[in-house]
């Protein structure tokens, strides 16, 4: 039996960091994933997902990301319960990480950070609307560290080859002579 979680999201608060009685770190935090499809008013919804990451991962993760980190997590998708103070039962389902990474430099994350809280102190003017807008579409960019000789691609090239891949996908193959395929359903191995 499978069960595999991989999450690519943004941290909603700062990292819980504790330590249970026999010193092991335990993290819990909870990502904002948004969702890869857009609803009937046209906007993406977001799951906010409790996670929870143990030992020097954890350690590692309090030390190294804050409120509004982008990271990628791996892990497993647990659930557990337990008696509360009033008698009751408390059932809990959460991710449990096995290893997380970040996925923005600390720079693009203190940059969207300071982002952040300079439109909650000016409002929503365009101007700032447009300065975040064109960060969100430097976030979406991977960043490429160059070292020696290597050179960084324009970014209009991807775009190109995004449109011939289009145009080439919308060419009938020239080794079936722009004939539908025929297949017999007794050929299907299923």
């Amino acid at each position: 039996m499978i069960n595999n979680v991989v999450l690519v999201g943004r941290l909603t608060k700062d990292v819980e960091l504790r330590y249970t009685p026999q010193n092991q770190a335990t993290a819990t935090f909870s990502l904002a994933v948004s969702r890869s499809f857009k609803n009937a008013n046209g906007e993406r919804e977001t799951d906010f997902i409790n996670c929870v990451i143990w030992r020097q991962q954890a350690e590692n993760m309090a030390n190294f990301t804050h409120k509004g980190s982008l990271i990628g997590i791996t892990g497993r998708i647990q659930t557990r319960n337990y008696e509360n103070q009033q008698g009751q039962r408390v059932y809990v389902t959460e991710v449990v990480a096995d290893s997380f990474q970040l996925l923005e430099s600390r720079s693009q994350g203190q940059q969207q950070q300071q982002q952040g809280q300079y439109q909650g102190q000016q409002g929503n003017y365009n101007q700032n609307q447009n300065n975040y807008q064109n960060q969100g579409q430097q976030n979406t960019v991977p960043q490429q560290h160059n070292q020696g000789n290597y050179q960084r691609q324009p970014q209009g090239n991807y775009q190109n080859q995004q449109q011939s891949a289009q145009q080439r996908a919308q060419q009938p193959d020239p080794n079936f002579g722009g004939a539908p395929m025929e297949i017999n359903d007794e050929d299907l191995p299923f």
